[in-house]
């Protein structure tokens, strides 16, 4: 093949790769359009209307994005899900140059391929800390194989360095997960010869440094709030729960990711990463392999003590990803086709089937049943509307949420929390702060044939307590789930004592 015949070659295959991203997220924005939020996007629209550099579950990247979708489009699910979408063509983008680097641009058009069709990137839909995470870790990662590329000048390196910093700082911000990849990185410089070289030079320690300048804003919200968000954060993974033995939840999270990545793939990553954790084998690969195994070793621990949700594993899959497909960019093996085939396939099913249920499965087993129905308890509330003079609240932070949404004029609505886990809400401003007596509190709280507990624990503060309207969520003609409008009049101006008050010295 002659030189101009192999840059034709080369130009076409890049040019296949921006078009398998571009049609990936061409499509991730019609859905984005078009489904109903689910729960916790409208949990973090609403941070998004009290933008702050820290948020009691996680640090604050999701909220900006959304506030600055919903600033373009408004407040309508593709202004909650633009940018988060955007967040997805990034990770490929960046993705593919990593890959390219490594093995050549079959590699980056393989890479590009794997990121639009494996399940996990369904979540490029949806607007959640996981979006701006995986786009930051894959900038992170592609600017530190610049970094560490024995070819690389002093200042080459340096750069990199600095531009990683940037990134896994963003990422960060994004999730405290992401802490992990820095972790992982200074274990493969200590393990393999040929990277320790870095930890002589400024480049490493820079990188560090503007990690730590890009948090700065969120470690300073945390510090005046207790440090509230790394105690949930580590509670939330690793406080021993008692939910099932340790066995069962480690069977849970493999077959958790079996459903993420695909069973075929799953073990083609797997394999990826064990063939390239060679301390003697080449310096970016092992380091992306020790990225891999210290990120989803961490998730084996944690489902020791705890549940794992299936995907905050993801993490771990993405440089995974690059090993693949840098060690498989011509599909010469039958099973790498069936890979890709069957991840892309279940993949587009799963979507075709959210955005338009066909397949025959039971309601309450169906996941297109999170994004509807919920609009049933805005109307629920407005429905039993007595008076002006009205706070609105719910039993759970996701239907305070939800209901703020669905509401035409987005009210403000606030979570009690004191039988359930502590939130967000519990850091704004709540019933108790901003009511005087003889207010009205409208809550919504699961149905049950007997006064709910929350109402119990609440009627001694009011004059009285009268249930209301009845809110059934419903899909596909199954009620999945009743909520009562209760209505607690004539606040006297006391409230129940809380000794879990997250913030006890408000």
């Amino acid at each position: 093949m002659t030189d101009a015949a192999k840059t034709d070659d080369v130009t076409m295959l890049q040019r296949q790769a921006v078009a398998i991203t571009m049609i990936a997220t061409a499509l991730r924005m019609v859905l984005a359009a078009r489904l109903p939020l689910v729960a916790d996007e409208a949990y973090y629209w609403e941070w998004s209307r009290h933008l702050a550099f820290g948020y009691f579950d996680h640090p604050p990247a999701i909220a900006w994005l959304i506030a600055s979708g919903t600033a373009i489009f408004g407040d309508v699910p593709l202004g909650v899900r633009f940018f988060p979408v955007l967040c997805g063509a990034m990770a490929a983008f960046a993705l593919a140059e990593l890959t390219e680097r490594l093995a050549g641009v079959r590699a980056s058009r393989f890479a590009a391929l794997l990121l639009a069709a494996t399940p996990f990137t369904i979540g490029f839909v949806l607007a959640t800390p996981d979006a701006p995470l995986l786009a930051a870790l894959a900038m992170t990662l592609m600017l530190v194989e610049r970094a560490i590329d024995p070819t690389a000048t002093a200042r080459q390196a340096l750069l990199a360095w600095a531009g990683a910093g940037v990134a896994i700082g963003i990422a960060m911000a994004s999730k405290f997960t992401a802490v992990f990849v820095p972790m992982a990185l200074l274990l493969a410089c200590v393990i393999h010869p040929a990277l320790r070289i870095h930890l002589k030079r400024p480049g490493a320690y820079v990188a560090v440094a503007v990690a730590s300048l890009v948090m700065l804003p969120v470690l300073q919200w945390n510090a005046t709030h207790e440090w509230i968000a790394f105690r949930f954060q580590l509670g939330h993974g690793l406080n021993a729960v008692g939910n099932g033995s340790w066995w069962q939840r480690e069977l849970e999270l493999i077959g958790g990711q079996l459903g993420l990545v695909t069973p075929i793939l799953f073990v083609l990553l797997v394999r990826a990463i064990w063939r390239d954790y060679n301390p003697n084998g080449e310096p970016r690969r092992f380091a992306l392999a020790q990225v891999a195994l210290f990120c989803l070793g961490f998730f084996i621990y944690s489902a020791t003590r705890r549940r794992v949700e299936a995907n905050w594993p993801a993490i771990g899959w993405l440089p995974a990803l690059a090993l693949l497909a840098a060690a498989t960019q011509e599909l010469r093996s039958v099973w790498e086709r069936r890979a890709l085939w069957l991840a892309g396939a279940l993949t587009a099913l799963v979507l075709a089937h959210i955005a338009f249920p066909f397949l025959p499965i039971a309601p309450r087993k169906d996941p297109g049943a999170r994004l509807r129905g919920w609009d049933a308890l805005a109307t629920a509330v407005r429905a039993d509307s007595t008076t002006a003079a009205r706070f609105v609240a719910a039993a759970r932070y996701q239907e305070a949420a939800l209901i703020a949404w669905h509401d035409p004029a987005h009210p403000a609505v606030s979570a009690i929390n004191l039988l359930g886990r502590r939130n967000q809400y519990d850091l704004w401003p709540r019933f108790q702060d901003v009511a005087i007596p003889g207010a009205t509190l409208v809550l919504v709280v699961p149905d049950t044939s007997q006064r709910p507990a929350l109402v119990d624990t609440l009627r001694a503060h009011f004059g009285s307590a009268t249930p209301g309207a009845l809110a059934a969520v419903t899909y596909r003609g199954d009620t999945l789930t009743l909520r009562r409008v209760w209505t607690l009049a004539d606040w006297r101006g006391t409230w129940p004592a809380d000794p879990n008050d997250p913030l006890k010295n408000r």
